[in-house]
């Protein structure tokens, strides 16, 4: 039998070695997935490190380690749509497409300026809590709305252009990959101006992410790979 060879997957606290076809067939999954499904996945991550916060109130280093990833994953992910996602609605869509990205950008804009606030705080801080929630009030409503209507809606036009969903799904990782990952509401959310001044933040942010607690196992918080 030949042997397998092996790729080194990056997580925050070590390199992991997985069998190559193992990544392979996983990179396939992800190239296949349309826009629809990365979207929603990281709406489900962000529920998830969401509630790892608030279920663990009494544990701080906990509640650290998973605000720090929901801020990573949110800053990511907000830019990511702002990038790809609002820009195929626009293109694709026309003047409907336009009116829910421009109602999209400015639901980011609200939701960027709470995240500035919670990812300064400390989990010891008596309103660590109460500012995730009061963040996630907007946030989800945001998330219900895109999956109800939005992303429906891009994704019916979509049909007649075969593998453009999954080519905007592929472009949305790969962007992910360099952007931001705090909130810097003053870069607005309109390119190509807030596309440099995520090329000049987004370094600073992935060093001092070196330096913060994030779960264990979990994606690297230095370089996107989804």
């Amino acid at each position: 039998m030949l042997a397998l060879r092996s790729a080194v997957v990056k997580t925050p606290r070590f390199y992991a070695i997985r069998p190559l076809s193992q990544t392979l067939f996983r990179s396939n999954i992800a190239v296949m997935s349309t826009i629809s499904d990365a979207v929603k996945k990281d709406h489900r991550e962000l529920e998830q490190y969401y509630n790892e916060v608030i279920n663990n109130a009494n544990n701080h280093d906990h509640m650290q380690r998973y605000g720090n990833q929901f801020t990573w994953e949110l800053a990511r992910h907000s830019v990511g749509e702002e990038l790809v996602v609002y820009p195929a609605m626009e293109k694709h869509l026309g003047a409907e497409g336009k009116e829910m990205a421009e109602g999209d950008r400015k639901e980011h804009h609200h939701v960027k300026e709470l995240l500035k606030v919670f990812q300064g705080m400390s989990s010891t801080d008596p309103n660590y809590i109460t500012k995730l929630k009061e963040l996630w009030v907007p946030l989800s409503e945001h998330i219900k709305e895109e999956e109800s209507r939005d992303l429906p809606t891009l994704e019916d036009k979509l049909q007649s252009a075969q593998g453009e969903s999954e080519a905007l799904s592929t472009s949305f990782g790969r962007t992910k990959a360099f952007v931001p990952t705090r909130s810097h509401p003053s870069a607005g959310e309109h390119p190509p101006f807030e596309t440099v001044m995520g090329l000049l933040t987004a370094p600073i942010d992935h060093i001092a992410d070196i330096f913060r607690k994030f779960p264990d196992k979990t994606i690297s918080p230095t370089r996107s790979t989804k």
